[in-house]
């Protein structure tokens, strides 16, 4: 199984995939054609930022029904995976647990929300990927393992422009994380395996911003100050609140009290002289 792992270029990142892949099952001409080129293959999956998913129903992990609409006002983190996956499959949802937690931390609980979909319809089903979601240790709050029939998968497959395979190991496939504003809109595309919580958490980071920006109540506004001077810290891979800017604000506001005290002063000394000070009415 081959996917495609993130890189300071992405192209390059696509073509070392493909130059150690193996031959794929049969597929259709364009999707191999795209699998095998690059900058074709982001072109495609880029394609898809600022499209609006439909709202397509699903079972979950326990079996509940669940529609895209139910996310409906709030950022959504979406990953596609196939549960008989042995190699990026597995990487993938537990570096992306890993960015998950870090971004709860940075932008709090209730923000975000994030689903995995098993786009193997015909085996990924919720008691399967229920088992998946255990055996990888994805046990997060507002998170669910959705399984779809195959019409609603190859839906969903083509509005993400999430590129995938038939190969005799099961399927070729980008590793690409999806993040969909409030509106259900694709905000951001998140290639690789090896994902790093920065790809993730910022884009996240910039619709609750955007989120709470149409609110004036203090809460929220302090919330976003709180946002604004949160930064990611790669020593620790955690982000925190950076004292720095309000530091700088204390010492321009005391800058600026003293060189108004030197000017009035200045001003005073100018108008009566040293020692005398102005005479009041007789």
């Amino acid at each position: 199984m081959r996917a495609f792992p993130q890189a300071p270029g992405l192209a390059a990142a696509f073509l070392s995939l493909v130059l150690t892949a193996g031959p794929s099952a049969a597929g259709t001409d364009e999707t191999k054609a795209l699998l095998f080129d690059p900058e074709g293959a982001i072109a495609y999956s880029q394609a898809a930022i600022g499209r609006r998913l439909s709202d397509h129903a699903f079972l979950d992990q326990d079996g509940r029904s669940v529609r895209l609409s139910h996310y409906q006002g709030e950022p959504l983190v979406v990953s596609l995976v196939y549960t008989a996956c042995a190699e990026s499959c597995p990487i993938l949802i537990e570096r992306l647990a890993d960015a998950v937690s870090v971004a709860r931390e940075a932008l709090g609980e209730r923000h975000f929300s994030v689903i995995t979909i098993g786009f193997d319809a015909e085996h990924d089903r919720p008691a399967r990927l229920k088992s998946f979601a255990r055996t990888h240790g994805i046990d997060l709050r507002d998170w669910r393992f959705l399984a779809g029939d195959a019409a609603t998968i190859d839906a969903l497959v083509a509005e993400l422009a999430f590129l995938r395979l038939p190969s005799p190991r099961g399927f070729d496939h980008i590793a690409q994380v999806s993040v969909v504003d409030g509106e259900r809109r694709v905000y951001r595309h998140v290639y690789g395996a090896d994902l790093e919580p920065p790809a993730l958490v910022e884009p996240l980071k910039a619709l609750v911003f955007e989120e709470l920006a149409g609110s004036r109540r203090l809460k929220q506004v302090i919330e976003r100050i709180r946002l604004f001077c949160t930064f990611y810290d790669p020593s620790s891979r955690r982000y925190a609140f950076d004292y720095s800017f309000f530091i700088s604000l204390a010492v321009g506001g005391l800058s600026l009290l003293g060189l108004a005290f030197i000017l009035g002063r200045a001003w005073y000394r100018s108008e009566y002289g040293p020692g005398h000070p102005p005479e009041g009415p007789a």
